[in-house]
């Protein structure tokens, strides 16, 4: 079971007096992975964070001198590794666990009447309840975790193999690099799903590569 908002806070408080005074240790890891992740979720999920950027960096920072000091204890689904070092522009395609097909378009209400008609007979119900939402565009993308551990990100590529972009994918923070399926009795699950980036932040990255020089 999960420790609760106010466990989590009193947790991140101590740590980060801890820090201050330089006084981290291996025994701390742990909870500063948990804080750490506690975190993210607040800033990049909820839109709601509970410490500065500078406290965040000052933990995350914590984290990554002491798994430097003690690589052994590195785990795959620390903050820490969410950062690759070296993109590859080059993707190896593997194969995906099952075909990525894809939805053919409608223009017409004759095509939607056929759909719900297919839907019908497939399932052997006489009325289906749709939930209709704008389409999102964007990259689209396939997760797979084994034993709670995301092991492998990929493109769609042709549908029956895509490009390994595992690093890359590290890189968003709202995926996590863990989740707990097992607890379900879940061993190997693949979650697929779109990235996207909105235009304000996708207008600022731009601009930062202006500023970089690149195009």
């Amino acid at each position: 079971m999960s420790p609760d908002i106010k466990t989590l806070q009193k947790q991140t408080e101590t740590l980060l007096k801890k820090a201050k005074e330089e006084k981290l240790t291996t025994d701390d890891i742990f909870d500063l992975r948990e804080a750490l992740r506690f975190h993210e979720h607040r800033y990049y999920i909820q839109n709601d964070p509970l410490v500065s950027d500078f406290e965040y960096d000052t933990l995350y920072k914590g984290l990554e001198k002491l798994e430097a000091e003690a690589p052994d204890l590195v785990s795959p689904d620390s903050p820490t590794q969410r950062v690759a070092k070296g993109l590859t522009k080059e993707f190896p395609t593997v194969p995906h666990l099952v075909p990525m097909l894809s939805l053919d378009n409608s223009y017409n209400s004759e095509d939607l009447l056929d759909f719900d008609r297919k839907a019908r007979e497939l399932t052997g119900q006489t009325e289906i309840e749709y939930c209709v939402e704008p389409k999102f565009d964007g990259a689209s993308i396939s997760l797979v975790y084994e034993n709670d551990q995301l092991v492998r990100g990929a493109t769609r590529g042709d549908g029956v193999r895509g490009d390994n972009i595992t690093p890359n994918i590290k890189q968003i923070r709202t995926i996590p690099l863990s989740a707990r399926f097992s607890a379900y009795g879940l061993q190997t699950v693949e979650i697929r799903g779109e990235v996207l980036i909105n235009k304000n932040n996708f207008k600022q990255f731009n601009e930062a590569l202006a500023e970089q020089g690149a195009s």
